[in-house]
């Protein structure tokens, strides 16, 4: 297993839910923004939702009312909690975390979780 260890992903049916979650230690949770990217075949990898060590969240327009990002630091764990899923939200899920070390910055990356969404 790799530092970022995802789980949650699967078959859902149009309009139901899923949780992602995404396991890390405590050195890469500590002072990372926390993301969820997502990729489809022959397209970019394109940003979904992401959380800062403050708390402070982002989402990508296409998920705005659907999707909740959140993080529990006693576990050192951050979840992506999807609701009202698309045919479209069909994609492999990738957990990010990019961290700042003085003068570096150090991008870890999950193996992904598939998501698949049926009409």
């Amino acid at each position: 297993q790799g530092p970022l260890v995802e789980s949650g992903g699967g078959l859902v049916q149009s309009g139901g839910s899923l949780r992602l979650s995404c396991a890390t230690s405590e050195s890469i949770f500590r002072r990372s923004v926390m993301g969820w990217y997502r990729q489809v075949p022959g397209k970019d990898r394109e940003v979904v939702a992401s959380i800062s060590e403050g708390g402070t969240t982002n989402y990508a327009d296409s998920v705005k009312g659907r999707f909740t990002i959140s993080s529990v630091s006693a576990k050192n764990t951050v979840y992506l909690q999807m609701t009202n899923l698309k045919p479209e939200d069909t994609a492999v899920y990738y957990c990010n975390a990019r961290q700042i070390a003085g003068t570096e910055i150090y991008v870890r990356w999950g193996q992904g979780t598939q998501v698949t969404v049926s009409s």
